[in-house]
């Protein structure tokens, strides 16, 4: 068994690792100045929760969030004894290769985050342990060398307590302050709750029972962060946030009211109704993220009840009228693709969607298949996962299965149709010309130019398709050679880091969950 002590007595060298991005640093200044202000605010909750834990049990902590400000390994020390690394799937490649040099040096290396939930057994290619549910206990055993390596380790409960915004102040000033003092787009993340009361068959959340987490915390963190940093702002990272909407909403009414820091969540629609609008503008919520999803499937979330197709469109461009006129920024999540997507009905009713509500941000996102997700144990079972692709590409603008209705190249096509919508100067005119705050405007600004790229990205797939029979042949399925295109991308993200991987470390595991998925739900009040 290695020992996370390594033989050493008393307080070990702990590094606590959030990769933000999936790349190795940007030469381009511009690259680099907008992961300066934007992307380090995406520093999730549990890694500062896993340091906060760590400096409690008496260890010398070492907590970074990477955003591309330098080689990932230059924010640890040489010597670490334990190396915690949190990664999104996008971001695997990165920390696969950061967990290979860290082990050559004899340090105990432990994944957890999104990536590990999903696919564990991949993870543990590369790192000693895997870490799906996490608290201080666990933490505690990990330290004191409690599993071998090769092992997935897991809480048996829900979470229930995290560490508090005082406790976590180190960390979120490493992360979201600059020089130790917040800048105007500095974000304290929080949590009300954990799990999602839905099943959607494409989230990691879906077998995850919704738990309100302490009111009291909840209450503290926020009277903290209105006493000593007002001007900061808070994003709730609830998989859904206030579902039993007036047992948080009161919470927030009662211990700060309308002195609460403003703050940002993502929320089903089916929520965001009626006298809990004028709450929420109340309490200074600038911005909200519903999934709206598909046109025909996920209605209840959407709360279009069982509307589908142009009606649902008439109902939801209603819904979010009405989140407008309470002052509040607005995103809408789709998805295009899905298995009850055919023909041209959801790329037009989305390119309305977007004409009518020019005041709502749209992200349209390639269906992807998360490990432990009914989506993906269908499309496992199915033969629809492209095998050799890499997880680095396990997002949009990137198609990692068949879909049932579309071939590949038209797929594409469709797509490029709704991003062009979607980034056109006569849509940016008409955002720059909306009655919202300056900073929205210019966020909309921001997110054209960066949609143009992955409309090129899609113009540029979508050629390749029509151009070259190898590369069709491996999106359709018929090939398992993965074409040298996704081979140069994979080895430009990793620049210096590329040589610790060889070609077959990129070709991911792929197994069935192998779980047994029966969960209790929470009804949303």
């Amino acid at each position: 068994m290695r020992s996370a002590a390594n033989g050493r007595v008393g307080a070990l060298r702990v590094g606590v690792l959030d990769l933000l991005i999936d790349e190795a640093p940007s030469r381009g200044w511009l690259d680099r100045a907008y992961r300066a202000v934007f992307k380090k605010q995406y520093a999730g909750i549990m890694p500062q929760a896993v340091a906060v834990w760590c400096r409690q049990l008496g260890h010398r902590v070492r907590y970074a969030a990477y955003y591309g400000q330098c080689a990932p390994h230059q924010l640890m020390p040489d010597d670490l004894d334990v190396l915690f690394v949190s990664a999104y799937t996008q971001a695997s490649a990165l920390a696969y290769a950061l967990a290979r040099l860290y082990r050559a040096r004899g340090t105990l290396t432990i994944i957890g985050g999104p990536h590990a939930r999903s696919f564990p057994a991949d993870c543990l290619r590369f790192f000693d342990l895997a870490v799906d549910a996490c608290d201080k206990g666990l933490v505690r055993d990990m330290l004191r060398g409690a599993f071998d390596p090769g092992t997935i380790v897991t809480t048996a409960a829900p979470l229930s307590d995290l560490p508090s915004v005082e406790e976590r102040m180190p960390e979120i000033a490493a992360s979201a302050f600059a020089r130790g003092r917040p800048i105007p787009t500095s974000t304290v993340p929080l949590l009300a709750s954990v799990g999602c009361p839905y099943t959607c068959d494409f989230c990691i959340d879906w077998r995850s029972p919704y738990v309100v987490l302490s009111p009291e915390r909840l209450a503290a963190d926020l009277a903290y962060l209105a006493r000593r940093w007002p001007a900061v702002m808070v994003s709730f990272h609830d998989p859904n946030f206030a579902v039993r909407f007036d047992q948080v909403l009161s919470v927030m009414e009662r211990s700060v009211g309308r002195a609460c820091n403003r703050y940002i969540m993502e929320s089903s629609l089916s929520v965001l109704r009626g006298e809990r609008l004028r709450r929420l503008r109340d309490t200074n919520c600038i911005y909200v993220a519903p999934g709206i999803e598909s046109w025909r499937d996920y209605a209840n979330k959407a709360g279009a009840g069982g509307t589908t197709g142009s009606a649902k469109l008439a109902r939801l461009v209603d819904h979010f009228g009405e989140l407008h006129a309470h002052g509040m920024g607005l995103q809408a999540n789709f998805m295009l693709g899905t298995d009850t997507d055919r023909g041209d009905e959801p790329v037009e009713l989305t390119k309305e969607f977007i004409r009518r509500l020019p005041f709502v941000w749209p992200t349209v996102n390639v269906p992807t298949p998360f490990g432990n997700t009914p989506l993906y144990d269908r499309y496992l079972a199915e033969g629809r996962i492209l095998r050799a692709m890499p997880f680095t590409f396990y997002y949009t603008p990137f198609l990692v299965t068949t879909l049932r209705h579309y071939e590949p190249a038209d797929y594409y096509r469709k797509l490029e149709d709704i991003y062009a919508v979607m980034t056109s100067s006569e849509m940016l005119w008409r955002r720059l010309r909306t009655r919202e705050s300056v900073g929205q405007r210019f966020l909309h600004a921001v997110r054209t130019f960066g949609m143009r790229q992955d409309l090129a990205a899609f113009r540029r797939l979508g050629g390749l398709l029509r151009s070259d029979s190898r590369f069709r042949a491996f999106h359709e399925g018929r090939t398992a050679e993965l074409p040298d295109l996704y081979h140069r991308a994979y080895e430009r993200k990793l620049g210096s880091y590329a040589e610790l991987l060889s070609r077959d470390d990129r070709t991911p595991v792929l197994e069935p969950s192998g779980r047994s998925w029966s969960v209790t739900r929470e009804v949303a009040s």
